[in-house]
């Protein structure tokens, strides 16, 4: 049987076919497969038996085909997002290091994601799982002979990794950009000949406000959108250019989609709430929380104990099932912030933070916005005296990838706590009236396509702040797109 995330096989089936558009020139399935043989010579080398590759997933064609490297051999991509920092990259591959060798049949991938206690732990992903996540979306969108799905996320996003094995196995072309960016992106529409794109709620909502006159493609058949909340106004905006959206619900233990809203809706998706379970994939809610299982699930994490098969997996978030069936998620994770589709979890930036010279305690928490969804925040306890602020940015840039810097901060005398003496993370919102922003971080963190310390501190509005940032209200939310 062909395997369909070889691309020595995609050669062998669609050799002159288009695989890869770059912005200087675009590479057929059969030179892929030469690339890859190359690069084979050295990986080979590289290679430990039983053991992960670690992989930065920046948008590269070196990345491209080291991935295509490993799939081939059957080695599991250790996945390392490009904006974590060197101390961040070197815990996840010691962390894993520390696990052993993998385990698990048919791992294809190793992903790292936050638990709910904020350790990292990495969802290892099989062959199959990709494979039936890749039949599900096609069962959905369906294929064209001409299609080209742009990514514009990192690939050490399931989100854009998993775009790279549905085209893959579909013997479909794949558009890379380098990186997102708003302004260029209507003309990587056009230039990249793109019929499908993946982006998170923030991405279209920067593309909207950068081309006002922008009304898509007639080439562009559906924008997935995914990784946070869409809100009904972005959705509305959408629709009046009359662009096609599809609203979809997934994470990375999932290789991204479980629910979607269906192919046929994507010119009005109101009221749909994040779609319909997709062929294959299972849904349930118990006691208000989401449920998933079905061939797309992960095999289990990294060093802990193997899922069941056929086992349900507790993703934490909150939502309800409306009687035609479609998912509509209330909440996140307990303690997550989704900021901009990036996920940031307080337990981990709060140890980062303690471990800054002069800072004792730390409280972090997320603030509402109207376009990143949420923005992060701390109070911070001083030994005696606080940190000068240059000083707690230059530690927080060795420490934090950008997007989980703290954006404002402020100084208390004790952080609040419940009655068993944890930290109160509901009472920490109140904090939101004294934070200031914290001059540097915004710059940083703007360069990189993301929120401006003052504007969130200027969105955060300290009546009604708690109830925003722990439940947002009912609406078309996804996790991954």
């Amino acid at each position: 049987m062909t395997d369909p995330l070889s691309i020595f096989a995609a050669a062998r089936e669609a050799g002159d076919a288009p695989a890869l558009r770059l912005p200087d020139r675009t590479l057929t399935f059969a030179e892929l497969a030469a690339l890859t043989r190359e690069r084979l010579v050295a990986l080979d080398r590289e290679l430990r038996p039983g053991s992960a590759h670690p992989v930065v997933g920046s948008g590269t064609l070196e990345t491209i085909v080291t991935l295509y490297g490993l799939l081939e051999r059957q080695v599991p991509a250790l996945m390392l997002h490009p904006r974590l920092t060197a101390a961040e990259r070197a815990a996840l591959v010691a962390a894993a290091g520390r696990a052993g060798p993998v385990p698990h049949a048919g791992a294809a991938a190793i992903l790292y994601t936050s638990g709910t206690t904020g350790a990292p732990r990495g969802a290892v992903l099989t062959r199959s799982a990709f494979v039936a996540s890749a039949e599900a979306s096609a069962a959905n969108l369906g294929w064209e002979v001409d299609d080209c799905w742009l990514i514009c996320m990192p690939l050490a996003h399931v989100g854009g990794l998993s775009i790279l094995t549905r085209c893959l196995a579909a013997r479909r072309c794949v558009a890379l950009a380098p990186r997102f960016d708003a302004a260029a992106f209507p003309e990587w529409i056009d230039a990249l000949q793109v019929t499908l794109v993946s982006l998170v709620p923030t991405m279209l909502e920067r593309v909207l406000e950068a081309h006002p006159g922008w009304a898509g493609s007639p080439r562009l058949r559906a924008i997935l959108l995914g990784g946070a909340v869409a809100a009904p106004r972005l959705l509305r905006r959408a629709a009046e250019r009359g662009l096609p959206v599809l609203v979809s619900y997934g994470l990375t233990e999932t290789c991204a989609q479980v629910t979607a809203t269906r192919y046929a809706t994507r010119f009005a998706p109101f009221g749909l709430g994040a779609g319909e379970p997709l062929p294959g994939t299972r849904v349930r809610i118990v006691d208000g929380r989401i449920e998933v299982g079905g061939p797309t699930l992960m095999a289990g994490y990294l060093g802990e104990p193997p899922l069941v098969p056929g086992a349900w997996f507790d993703t934490g978030d909150l939502g309800e099932i409306d009687a035609a069936g479609r998912l509509h998620v209330h909440a996140r994770r307990t303690d997550l912030i989704v900021t901009g589709g990036e996920n940031v979890y307080p337990a981990e930036v709060e140890r980062a933070l303690e471990g800054c010279p002069g800072i004792v305690a730390a409280g972090v928490f997320g603030l509402p916005d109207p376009l990143w969804g949420q923005t992060v925040a701390a109070a911070l306890v001083a030994e005696r005296e606080p940190p000068c602020d240059a000083a707690l940015v230059e530690y927080m840039g060795t420490q934090l990838a950008p997007h989980k810097r703290p954006r404002g901060i402020c100084y208390v005398a004790r952080l609040p706590q419940t009655a068993a003496g944890k930290l109160d993370r509901g009472a920490l919102a109140a904090c939101a009236a004294a934070l200031r922003p914290l001059p540097g971080v915004a710059a940083a963190r703007s360069g990189a396509g993301q929120p401006s310390a003052s504007d969130s501190i200027a969105a955060a509005s300290p009546a009604g702040t708690a109830a925003s940032a722990s439940a947002p209200a009912p609406s078309s939310s996804a996790r991954e797109p």
